[in-house]
């Protein structure tokens, strides 16, 4: 669920505008690496602690 929301919330975005993304599924980790190699985004940091993830997604 977090990538179909950050999908939709990147799609009302102009470039270079940058998403601040939190989730707690350990999954999307991978998950956003796979969609930023197969699209125009950028992943500008990453962090995590023991139930959250943080992204900082540039948009393409």
């Amino acid at each position: 669920m977090p990538l179909l929301k950050t999908k939709l919330a990147l799609n009302g975005m102009v470039p270079d505008q940058i998403l601040k993304v939190v989730a707690t599924d350990p999954a999307s980790e991978k998950d956003f690496q796979m969609f930023v190699q197969h699209s125009d985004n950028e992943i500008l940091e990453f962090k995590k602690n023991e139930s959250e993830y943080f992204y900082w997604i540039k948009k393409g």
